[in-house]
């Protein structure tokens, strides 16, 4: 009889957003790959305690704790999920993979490069004892965006001369919208520019294969102060009465740049009307162009200019045929993905690495990367759109 299939014991830090995102991916990936190992739902933390044992039961995790420390410590979990606030990214990591646990640590990696940095030193000193790290930028695992990877990698649109990204949301346009955590940069470090720019960044990099090594840029604050919800804390920037409280974050950024010898523009927003979700990326190469909207996650546009100019145009591939990333293990051709499947297939890929003892990407060192990107930004708008360097993380 076969034996009993290893268990890896996973400890959960937040209950919000990505805490449900992450919650169903470790419950479905197991039954749509084979992953060698069988990761279970072990341990929800939060600091409201009614919120987080309504939230487990929700979830499916065995138990709950209040407090972090007590959790990474412990000698029944194997792996720690940060789904928590930015400004907390840094103290769990670092302690979980000193604890001998593997982290999954959502994006943007920390706050500052000063922690991003703390946080890659961790992961690669614990790298060399058998801990795996990996930070969560989910749209990498789009099996269309994974597509162009490839087809890049392998010289189809030639020599990169273009790249060219936008991230636009909708979800602060209105002014009543109540402060929240996003909203402060003591706890999320950034608005826009950590919260949605890092994946436009981080997906320029993994589909090109180059960094983004300079830019100019100019960020933006339309709404500057939003209502406090009734209790909210002083960390909020208010009493916890009635009132308003201090937006101290962007709402939107727009930049030029250059990733490798491209020429790069990006630009992200949280204030694009009618806008909900809006994920854009095109390279423009020498012999042909790659182009993805997120509102048709499942189609790749491809234009290969080695063609007959008389019959060119831009080829929509349906990205859900079984040899195309992650769709072996999915459904039948023309049968589409969606958004939790991008964190289905990224647990699926960190399982399977830290069962293989292998490296999973992204990095800490490739979020650190990021990082680097994310503070170039924010000085070079600080300076009125100076033209400035963007540091290289090198292990």
């Amino acid at each position: 009889m076969p034996g009993k299939p290893l268990q890896l014991r996973v400890a959960m830090i937040g209950y919000g957003f990505m805490g449900a995102a992450h919650s169903y991916a470790w419950r479905a990936a197991s039954m749509a790959f084979d992953l060698g190992a069988v990761p279970v739902l072990a341990v929800l933390c939060g600091r409201d305690r009614a919120a987080v044992e309504h939230k487990a039961t929700r979830f499916g995790f065995a138990e709950t704790a209040m407090d972090w420390r007590t959790v990474v410590d412990r000698n029944d979990v194997d792996i720690v999920d940060v789904c928590s606030p930015g400004d907390t990214h840094m103290a769990i990591t670092v302690a979980a993979l000193r604890s001998g646990k593997h982290v999954l640590c959502e994006k943007p990696l920390a706050n500052s490069v000063a922690e991003a940095e703390t946080m890659a030193e961790a992961a690669e000193s614990a790298r060399s004892s058998g801990q795996r790290s990996m930070v969560g930028f989910n749209y990498r695992r789009v099996p269309a965006l994974k597509l162009a990877r490839h087809l890049v990698a392998d010289g189809r649109i030639g020599e990169l001369r273009h790249v060219r990204g936008a991230y636009l949301q909708d979800w602060l346009v209105d002014p009543a919208v109540p402060l929240a955590w996003r909203m402060r940069r003591e706890l999320a470090g950034s608005g826009a520019i950590g919260d949605i720019g890092a994946h436009v960044i981080d997906l320029a990099q993994f589909l090109t294969g180059e960094r983004l090594t300079a830019l100019s840029a100019r960020t933006r604050t339309f709404v500057t102060e939003r209502p406090l919800p009734s209790g909210t804390a002083a960390a909020l920037g208010g009493s916890g009465g009635p009132g308003t409280g201090e937006v101290t974050v962007d709402d939107a950024f727009v930049l030029h740049g250059e990733v490798g010898a491209a020429l790069a523009t990006f630009e992200a927003t949280r204030m694009a009307t009618g806008r909900r979700n809006s994920l854009r990326i095109e390279l423009n190469g020498s012999a042909g162009s790659l182009a993805f909207d997120f509102e048709t996650m499942n189609e790749l546009s491809f234009y290969d200019a080695t063609g007959p100019r008389s019959t060119n145009g831009f080829r929509r591939i349906i990205a859900t045929e079984p040899d195309h990333p992650y769709m072996s293990a999915w459904w039948p051709p023309g049968h589409g993905l969606g958004y939790d499947h991008t964190f289905t297939n990224e647990i699926a890929d960190f399982v399977r690495a830290i069962v293989g003892g292998t490296d999973p990407e992204p990095s800490l060192l490739e979020g650190l990367q990021v990082q680097r990107a994310l503070a170039a930004l924010e000085s070079s708008a600080t300076n009125g759109g100076a033209w400035t360097v963007v540091d290289r993380a090198e292990r």
